[in-house]
């Protein structure tokens, strides 16, 4: 499974600069899209208004004694290192680090890049490219949370590529200084088990 389960992660590559924005004649801004769709921009717009914003803070838990820090963006995630393996990707070359759930299926990743994007367009960007792969992706959870002093967009993103469903559960995160996809993934069938090993992780989350 583990194979398998990697293999998804190449649908949380967010290709966030293949957005585009441009003018039409009539002065509207659209948004374009590699795969030759677009939108409306305050269509986007319309969209993060309905996502709830969750009013009780996230921090970091006193487990996460190391410290592990983007080399393209000031950002970090602070983690137990005795639950949790991590290296610089390999399986997957847009994203930064790889990480484990030491002896587990619930696997992570940390995309980074220095281009800023508002951060109420990052779930549409999300969906368009995700759907490439798996048509059926879909929001099952969105919400703003505060992480750490640290406003990011929350999403659980459920899907089937190949006969498996698998689920995304992560924070979207984007400043001046880049945009940051912090992902944990797995099967959707065991995502229940593994939701505190998630949040644990994922509110190491930090800005340096």
């Amino acid at each position: 499974m583990k194979k398998i389960i990697v293999a998804l992660a190449f649908l949380g590559c967010i290709t966030i600069n293949a957005q585009q924005k441009a003018v039409t004649e009539l002065g509207e801004e659209v948004l374009l899209y590699q795969n030759g769709t677009w939108k409306y921009a305050n269509v986007e717009d319309e969209i993060a208004k309905d996502t709830p914003v969750n009013p009780d803070p996230f921090v970091k838990d006193e487990d996460a004694t190391f410290l592990l820090k983007s080399k393209v963006t000031n950002v970090g995630v602070w983690l137990d290192p005795t639950e949790w393996s991590f290296q610089k990707s390999k399986d997957n070359p847009e994203a930064e680090y790889e990480l484990q759930l030491k002896g587990e299926d619930l696997y992570g990743m940390i995309i980074t890049e220095k281009l800023e994007i508002p951060i109420e367009n990052l779930k549409e960007i999300a969906l368009e490219n995700g759907r490439d792969a798996a048509p059926d992706l879909e929001v099952i959870q969105e919400e703003y949370r505060t992480v750490n002093d640290q406003k990011v967009l929350f999403l659980q993103l459920n899907g089937t590529l190949q006969g498996i469903k698998f689920t995304y559960y992560g924070y979207y995160y984007s400043s001046p200084t880049g945009t940051v996809q912090f992902i944990t993934y797995t099967s959707q069938g065991l995502l229940k088990s593994y939701i505190e090993d998630c949040e644990k992780i994922l509110n190491g989350f930090v800005r340096l």
